[in-house]
């Protein structure tokens, strides 16, 4: 995603690598992922649990702690005035004086980040003195003041309540407005809604769209469910395996999508209007961080890479198969020849960028899946 095309840039990543310290040697569990958030607006991090996106957004404020550590990349925060932080460098310090102040962050599960014993008004005059140098009165009238903006009728007595006292709706909008105390330029949302009824869900998406307009505020949102990207997201990334698979405006993917593994997200996802369609599954399971496969890491759950190998366990050898085999083996061990492990992003369609071996075209040309026989698929069905 370029700045020109989506704006100016409150957050960048370029070829971040997390990896899980152990004496047999360092586990990957992010794998060079580069990513960019607009000022105003809203970029999606998809994928299935398990393929490191929390552990990215984590990572991004350095709240992961040993045997889990950085070991790779840039994490940089921009600024208005073209000056820009780099993460990854600061202190201890430094870094407490960015979260929740510059950087804030939706927790998935409310309850585990609230705590129990303190007061939600509390808790957010809390955050606004960590940061800001005011009065506690003052800090209590901001703190209304926030709670007011996040829709909460009540206020005073939304304040006075201990978060157990609340519902899981109630407690989102507590903790929206907890990270929204110190106008942060980023907001991490971490699967904000999994936990809520469809109306309640709405609600919320609804508030963070209203506020981020109001704020021009830049929003990572962390979510498995296609149905809140396609209400609130601008640009999308799939993750998978610790890597990007494939990233394009919301727009684009979900109509056209090109990358197998985002194909079977949304061939999975249930439709309005369509009651007694049967939903497609992906096979099998995220794999382990220990045993990534070999070449493309979803070669062993993919139709393409199925329909290749059936292809090839064909009787009888020819031109045809032998194509076959040698788009197989690419799929499975990689692109020996050009020292290429696994399948790279490359752009197929303007700002639509896919890792797939089997997709070929490029910008300006019919964008298809090679088609060595039956294994002809078009993106846009």
């Amino acid at each position: 995603m370029t700045v020109s095309e989506h704006g100016k840039p409150a957050l960048e990543i370029n070829d971040l690598v997390v990896a899980i310290d152990r004496s047999s040697g360092p586990l990957i569990v992010v794998d060079g992922v580069s990513l960019s958030v607009p000022r105003g607006k809203t970029v999606a991090l998809v994928g299935e649990s398990g393929c490191g996106k929390s552990m990215t957004a984590l990572s991004i404020l350095r709240l992961i702690a040993p045997p889990v550590k950085i070991v790779g990349g840039s994490v940089t925060l921009c600024c208005e005035l073209d000056e820009s932080t780099a993460l990854l460098s600061l202190s201890e310090r430094r870094m407490r004086e960015i979260r929740g102040n510059r950087i804030a962050m939706i927790f998935q599960e409310p309850m585990t980040a609230l705590n129990p014993v303190y007061t939600i008004g509390d808790q957010i005059v809390e955050a606004i003195q960590l940061h800001r140098n005011v009065r506690i009165r003052e800090a209590r009238s901001m703190a209304l003041e926030l709670l007011r903006r996040v829709s909460f009728p009540e206020p005073q007595r939304v304040a006075s309540e201990y978060p157990h006292r609340l519902s899981g709706g109630m407690r989102q909008r507590a903790m929206i407005a907890m990270a929204l105390s110190c106008g942060p330029d980023v907001l991490i949302a971490d699967e904000p809604t999994t936990a809520l009824d469809a109306t309640t869900q709405r609600e919320i998406l609804d508030l963070l769209r209203s506020l981020q307009q109001a704020e021009d505020m830049g929003i990572l949102l962390i979510t498995h469910d296609l149905g809140v990207v396609a209400m609130v997201a601008d640009y999308v990334y799939v993750m998978y395996a610790g890597q990007i698979v494939e990233h394009a405006p919301a727009a684009s993917l979900l109509r056209n999508p090109l990358h197998p593994y985002t194909q079977g997200l949304i061939d999975c996802t249930p439709r309005l209007g369509q009651p007694k369609r049967r939903l497609n599954t992906i096979p099998g399971a995220v794999p382990d961080p220990a045993h990534w496969p070999t070449g493309c890491r979803f070669h062993t759950r993919c139709h393409l890479s199925a329909a290749l190998a059936g292809q090839c366990s064909e009787s009888g050898i020819s031109a045809q198969t032998t194509d076959g085999i040698a788009a197989l083996s690419r799929c499975v061990i990689g692109d020996e020849k050009n020292g290429m492990p696994d399948p790279p992003l490359r752009e197929q369609r303007p700002d639509h960028f896919v890792a797939c071996w089997e997709v070929e075209g490029g910008i300006g040309g019919h964008v298809a899946f090679r088609s060595n026989s039956s294994i002809a698929l078009h993106a846009g069905r």
